[in-house]
């Protein structure tokens, strides 16, 4: 009986209002110091699939004398993409290939920091990966 009867110490409403308040505070001035850094982690994503797809085309190049414009002729296998519920950030696609080189392209699906530019990535047959298009 004693138990029941006991009183215990919580918090009151007001007091996690507060506490609530501060931490969106604290978000919020965090978000745009974070977002060239989330933006730079994604971008990598591009950058091993456009160096992945150079080797693949490599590799083509060596076998038949020239660059493929398919991307499962090299054998290239695509993530399911974050728009039909995948994981992959970037569609990733060859932009022309001809018997003396190649360029492959890879094009951001998100806007990553919101303002409206979406990230694009190139290579070419000379493995010269540039970023055409800044978020």
């Amino acid at each position: 009986m004693k138990r029941i009867n006991k009183k215990f110490r919580g918090y009151t409403l007001n007091e996690l209002l507060v506490t609530l308040i501060i931490i969106g505070i604290i978000i919020l001035i965090a978000i745009p110091i974070l977002m060239p850094l989330i933006t730079k982690a994604k971008s990598l994503e591009a950058k091993q699939q456009l160096a992945h797809v150079h080797m693949l085309q490599k590799g083509h190049f060596y076998a038949h004398s020239k660059y493929s414009n398919n991307l499962n002729e090299i054998g290239f296998e695509h993530e399911k993409v974050i728009t039909e519920g995948g994981k992959a950030n970037y569609q990733i696609e060859i932009v022309e290939a001809s018997i003396t080189g190649f360029k492959a392209k890879a094009t951001a699906l998100v806007d990553f920091d919101g303002d409206g530019q979406f990230n694009v990535w190139e290579i070419d047959e000379n493995k010269n990966l540039i970023e055409t298009v800044q978020d």
